[in-house]
């Protein structure tokens, strides 16, 4: 990927942050950003370095780690979280059509976040893989409500438009 920036790659890239993190904000003010099953809104913006990876990845990440400001799980959620955005957003980049663009957003947060929240819950005891597998079930089951049934069909239109 050319590391070189204009600065409409930056306003792009600035423009998915915004909206990331205004779409999260409007699912937090309706509850549903970070309990078990999190229908986070702007993660269907999560498929969108199928179409363009200089502008959507560093979007994505920033757009993440502002929302997770608001995080009841603090520091930890601003790192875990945001790795978790940033790796599906750069897996994501390598796909080649919106259904599997929609994937590694999923499996991502099932893994990352559904870790994160067991070990909020249980630290490292014995009560660990069950609620990893808890948590790993409920985030997966949101995130993929959210990536398939949003980001497949956004992608597709703005595709249709020319935008993406």
């Amino acid at each position: 990927m050319d590391l070189q920036y204009s600065a409409r790659d930056l306003a792009r890239a600035a423009v998915i942050a915004a909206a990331y993190a205004a779409l999260a904000w409007i699912s937090n003010f309706f509850g549903l950003a970070f309990p078990a099953i999190q229908f986070r809104l702007s993660e269907a913006l999560c498929v969108l370095p199928c179409r363009d990876r200089k502008a959507a990845i560093p979007g994505l990440a920033v757009g993440c780690l502002i929302t997770n400001l608001l995080s009841p799980y603090g520091l930890l959620d601003l790192v875990i979280g945001t790795l978790a955005t940033l790796l599906a957003a750069v897996w994501s980049g390598r796909c080649r059509s919106a259904w599997t663009a929609a994937v590694p957003p999923v499996v991502c947060n099932m893994v990352l976040v559904g870790a994160m929240l067991a070990w909020e819950s249980a630290g490292f005891s014995a009560a660990f893989a069950g609620l990893f597998a808890y948590n790993a079930l409920t985030v997966g089951i949101g995130e993929a409500a959210v990536c398939f049934l949003l980001g497949v069909p956004l992608l597709r239109a703005l595709e249709k438009r020319a935008i993406a």
